[in-house]
């Protein structure tokens, strides 16, 4: 005897397992990939300003350390790195440090090109990760390319960001899975 099951209740079971496997991939996604993801995130997201920057990551829960210059600051960060797939919770323990604003430098777009140019040549990892400076724009920062190198993403957004008069970085590095 054959068993006839509606199209409708076939496409709710198809989407209840569907949204259970999504589940289940976020929940082990791997917490290096959380803290490496949760640090780009911080680092180029505008209107945020951190410096000594920690993030740890423990069973998909994300601790935020370091100082932010202002409340809100602090408040959009913890907003932010709650929105990362795999995060299951944020403990925000960013302090507020009105000193803690990063000092505006005067540099022209070619002098922080040069030197960031110089910086890549001088880290092979980056030099050959896929990630290229774009463009710098009034001290900000564009990095461009493709990698599948968390790591290297990673350290393209720090060395970057300082470098003297680099007032923010911003990303359009597209990060491929590992083949």
């Amino acid at each position: 005897m054959r068993m006839r099951i509606p199209a409708q209740l076939g496409a709710y079971v198809m989407i209840a397992l569907l949204f259970t496997v999504g589940q289940a991939r976020a929940a082990d996604t791997p917490d290096a990939w959380l803290t490496a993801k949760a640090k780009v995130t911080l680092m180029t997201t505008e209107g945020i300003r951190t410096a000594h920057l920690n993030v740890d990551t423990v069973n998909g829960v994300v601790t935020l350390h370091g100082q932010v210059p202002k409340a809100d600051q602090k408040a959009k960060a913890a907003d932010v790195v709650k929105q990362l797939d795999g995060v299951k919770d944020v403990k925000n323990l960013l302090q507020v440090v009105p000193g803690a604003e990063r000092k505006a430098v005067k540099r022209s777009d070619d002098e922080i090109k040069k030197e960031l140019d110089a910086a890549w040549q001088s880290h092979k990892g980056l030099n050959d990760s896929g990630i290229k400076v774009q463009s710098v724009n009034n001290g900000v920062v564009l990095l461009s390319g493709t990698t599948n190198s968390h790591a290297a993403y990673l350290e393209s957004v720090e060395i970057a960001d300082a470098v003297h008069g680099v007032k923010r970085v911003s990303s359009e590095v597209v990060l491929e899975p590992s083949k």
